[in-house]
């Protein structure tokens, strides 16, 4: 998606956001990567359909009454990438839980078996032929003022490919019957993040020892 509208927030998104297909692509921003440390300091959200909303976080105002209600609208999927982090911090900081998900890394590794390469940017580059994705700019200072022009595009980038590559995804599924399998990791991410929030966001449970 070459041509899209970007619309910079602060502290929530605008009155009368729609999303008419149903979905909305949701990625965060934090100060960094632990969730006892780190804050939340933007939400980007996009309707699949060419506008992307920033919305941004001073770290004391966390109402934002209008992305609490998309988040937690029982008929609109959130469609994320490695959603395990980003509902964890939302539900730390912003103190709901965001539901129904869909998950495009975890739907990655349910079809694309073949290799172990399913960050955004190798699964977008493969799966969208033609678009490239810059990640330099993951590891720089959110917590800024002002963003740099190189920081919204990069933030805007990482929702502006999710209704798209859900589409593919869930052809891969379908094909290969592992539609509810993924499915069934969807909806235990929220359980997931809990356990994150409770202590437990570096242990295998599942595992033997």
């Amino acid at each position: 998606m070459a041509d899209y509208e970007m619309i910079e927030c602060m502290g929530d998104l605008p009155d009368g956001v729609t999303f008419p297909n149903g979905m909305a692509a949701i990625d965060c921003e934090m100060m960094g990567l632990s969730l006892t440390r780190d804050r939340l300091c933007m939400c980007q959200v996009g309707d699949g359909e060419g506008k992307v909303w920033l919305v941004r976080f001073d770290g004391e105002n966390w109402e934002a009454p209008n992305l609490k209600a998309l988040l937690t609208n029982p008929d609109i999927l959130k469609i994320l990438h490695f959603g395990r982090y980003d509902i964890a911090c939302m539900k730390k900081h912003l103190g709901i839980m965001t539901a129904p998900i869909y998950d495009t890394k975890i739907a990655s590794k349910f079809c694309r078996t073949y290799t172990e390469r399913h960050g955004l940017k190798a699964l977008v580059e493969e799966v969208l032929p033609g678009v490239k994705l810059d990640k330099e700019q993951g590891t720089t200072y959110w917590g800024a003022d002002e963003l740099t022009d190189a920081q919204k595009i990069y933030a805007a980038n990482d929702v502006l490919h999710l209704h798209a590559l859900k589409e593919e995804l869930d052809k891969r599924l379908e094909k290969l019957g592992r539609m509810h399998m993924a499915q069934a990791c969807f909806d235990f991410l929220q359980m997931r993040a809990e356990i994150d929030l409770a202590g437990w966001d570096n242990a295998d449970i599942f595992a033997h020892h």
